[in-house]
């Protein structure tokens, strides 16, 4: 996730180089080929690219918002982990004085998630953190999230039975866990669930057609400073199109995903001093991108 404005302006300035640099160097071959040796096809009215343009902006618009609200969507969940693996760790040190190996454990269940919803090996975060017994009972687990929760709560149930726990004391952790198991499965329904086709391939093929069309309009009037107005123009475009090409995956590897190495870190840190162990540090922005 992109931490600093100056880095989101120039990374956005960055990913649109090529194709501006692509269309500058088309308009001046139009410009040229007008000037030069006119053609009567170019004699284009401005009117039908100002109505396409204005539809192209509507339809971009509904894009970029439906990219927003899956990446927005994603964060609250994430936020909805936070929480919940907070009041475990808290109704751990309450009602079962203690139990440090599942508040450990806790951790591992956002570190697992993590690791499935990017696709990466968290084995080596998972081993300082959870028991020899329950490592062994998760591994080889397609979703090792879910295991690693499901393994939780069986504990949490044999502890509860032990201490002599009342049911509703144990009905609440039982809660937290089913809301860690919601949030879990929100969170692998948007990365399971891409973008319907027609709103991430449609709209790019759309501005790059545009903005081919675009000099012609302004050719006329413009003349050889036309390459100035159409890239100037173009650049609009073309920003509105990666903007929501960039929200689309919250989880893909890149600088505008979810900073979800930040917030497992968060988790580890917190869950770790309620149970006053030693946690690390934050993580910080590095070239104003938090991972």
């Amino acid at each position: 996730m992109i931490a600093d404005r100056r880095a989101g302006i120039t990374n956005l300035v960055r990913e649109s180089v090529r194709p501006l640099l692509a269309l500058f160097a088309w308009d001046i071959i139009v410009v040229l080929v007008f000037q030069l040796a006119h053609r009567s096809w170019m004699d284009q009215p401005a009117l039908p690219f100002s109505l396409i343009g204005s539809a192209l902006v509507l339809f971009l618009n509904v894009r970029n918002t439906a990219a927003y609200n899956r990446w927005w969507e994603a964060r609250t969940l994430w936020g909805s982990v936070v929480n919940n693996t907070r009041s475990f760790s808290r109704q751990m040190a309450t009602l079962l004085h203690g139990a440090p190996e599942l508040t450990r454990a806790m951790i591992g269940f956002a570190f697992a998630l993590r690791g499935g919803l990017t696709g990466t090996d968290v084995s080596v975060e998972l081993q300082p953190l959870l028991t020899p017994d329950l490592a062994a009972r998760v591994r080889g687990r397609r979703n090792q999230a879910n295991a690693i929760l499901y393994e939780i709560g069986v504990a949490v149930r044999a502890r509860a039975e032990m201490e002599g726990i009342h049911p509703a004391a144990h009905a609440e952790i039982d809660r937290i866990l089913s809301d860690l198991a919601n949030g879990q499965g929100g969170l692998e329904r948007i990365r399971n669930t891409p973008l319907a086709i027609q709103f991430s391939l449609l709209p790019r093929l759309l501005v790059r057609v545009f903005c081919l069309v675009l000099p012609l309009s302004m050719v006329q009037e413009l003349g050889w400073i036309t390459p100035f107005g159409s890239t100037l123009a173009g650049f609009l475009f073309v920003a509105l199109d990666e903007i929501g090409a960039d929200l689309e995956n919250p989880f893909e590897a890149s600088a505008h995903a979810l900073p979800m190495r930040a917030i497992t870190r968060t988790i580890e840190i917190d869950l770790l001093q309620s149970i006053g162990e030693p946690a690390p540090e934050p993580l910080a922005p590095v070239h104003g991108v938090l991972a």
